[in-house]
């Protein structure tokens, strides 16, 4: 049941993005006297629809997105003789271009919300733990192969500590292992967990930089799909370790406005990198394995969201949701229609034009014709719509699970 609920909260979650995203459009072309015939959530029969004023407002019954109805949208559009003066493609550059992009504008602000309030409440992931080793009662390198041995960590006199033995201290930095640069605490601990024997560490110790030979021994340790693997261990942990961190209301703003441009830049790694990636999609709806960082759908996050609550995970949950409007913020701006990113890039390439035409004495040139793009825009349609069905079908058959 809490699988089920996971799922339908993140799917509301998600229809509450959409219809921000909607609202966006609508709020911006309204203040600039634009008018806006229609504002619907979803898509399909209509469940209901009132009017107020001269806008027609509604629900319908698939949550799967929603559309805001804009007067001249494009010179296209068919416009009645009372929408002549306040039609979209007549108003000024940018104020079509802050109208197209607060769609987006409005996923990052839900985003930057859900993240604030997460780092005043239950915390945000620390995705840079600082690399130091912290030499204590509870870091030694012994085999723990049953959830009891983990849990009781209190290492008893005489137990192994390499770390200790071989003179790292509270404080250290840990730049590299074997010659493998280290800069953050989880490739330090993959580092060692791969590593074996007599190990060179550099270390930066106040001003100074030393070469540490620590001795890794192989030890049983249980994971967290409940196999025992045998892995490296040096007796260390982090001085800041990963988990979550909880802010005051003040700091957090800080500290969500900084965590909030790394989701950014993540995302924009994950766009550069989602075309290499759909392959691995294909292969692992013909039995191969699902690769975790393979594109999903609406369905596959849901279900994951599913997961994290069944799980009690709601940090998960709600991180996730904010990656969600990170990405589709970010996605809808890219300069490609049916986007919105599109329609801004056709109304700038229309500016840039006309300056030209300008400096060589012609009139403006008036609209993008947006017929002759018809062709580039039903292509791009069936590109995106194979690409949301491969993902829809692998996370049906072969979803992304938690471990």
């Amino acid at each position: 049941m809490a699988y089920i609920v996971g799922i339908v909260l993140f799917a509301l979650g998600i229809c509450i993005s959409v219809a921000l995203h909607e609202a966006g459009h609508m709020l911006t072309a309204k203040a600039f006297g634009m008018k806006v015939r229609r504002y619907f959530v979803g898509f399909g029969p209509t469940v209901f629809s009132f009017r107020r004023g001269e806008t027609e407002y509604g629900l319908k019954w698939i949550p799967l997105g929603g559309f805001c109805d804009i007067a001249g949208m494009t010179a296209m559009d068919e416009i009645t003789p009372d929408e002549t003066k306040r039609a979209m493609w007549r108003f000024k550059t940018w104020k079509r271009t802050v109208v197209m992009a607060a769609g987006s504008v409005m996923h990052f602000i839900l985003g930057f919300v859900v993240l604030y309030l997460m780092a005043v409440t239950m915390g945000l992931p620390n995705l840079h733990p600082t690399v130091e080793a912290v030499i204590g009662k509870t870091s030694c390198a012994k085999a723990a192969t049953t959830t009891e041995q983990v849990n009781n960590a209190t290492c008893a006199p005489g137990d192994l500590v390499p770390a200790a033995k071989a003179g790292l201290l509270p404080g250290d930095k840990v730049l590299s292992v074997g010659g493998k640069p280290t800069p953050t605490w989880n490739d330090m601990l993959n580092t060692v967990q791969a590593a074996g024997g007599p190990t060179v560490f550099q270390v930066q110790r106040g001003g100074q930089t030393l070469p540490i030979t620590i001795d890794i021994p192989r030890v049983q340790r249980l994971l967290t799909d409940n196999s025992v693997k045998e892995v490296g261990m040096i007796g260390a942990s982090a001085a800041n370790p990963p988990g979550l961190l909880s802010y005051g209301p003040v700091d957090a703003v800080g500290k969500t406005v900084s965590f909030t441009g790394t989701m950014f830049s993540e995302t924009a790694k994950r766009l550069v990198e989602f075309p290499q990636r759909i392959p691995a999609v294909v292969n692992s709806i013909f039995g191969g394995e699902r690769d975790p960082n393979t594109p999903v759908s609406v369905v596959g996050a849901s279900r994951i969201g599913g997961e994290a609550v069944e799980r009690g995970l709601w940090p998960l949950f709600f991180f996730l949701l904010a990656s969600f409007n990170f990405f589709i913020g970010v996605f809808n701006l890219l300069p490609l229609l049916p986007l919105d990113g599109g329609h801004i890039a056709i109304v700038w390439y229309e500016r840039v034009r006309d300056w030209f035409r300008k400096l060589r004495g012609k009139a403006a040139g008036g609209p993008v014709d947006y017929t002759k793009l018809s062709a580039v825009t039903l292509v791009l349609v069936v590109i995106g719509g194979g690409i949301t069905l491969l993902t829809v079908t692998a996370d049906i058959v072969n979803p992304i699970r938690l471990p």
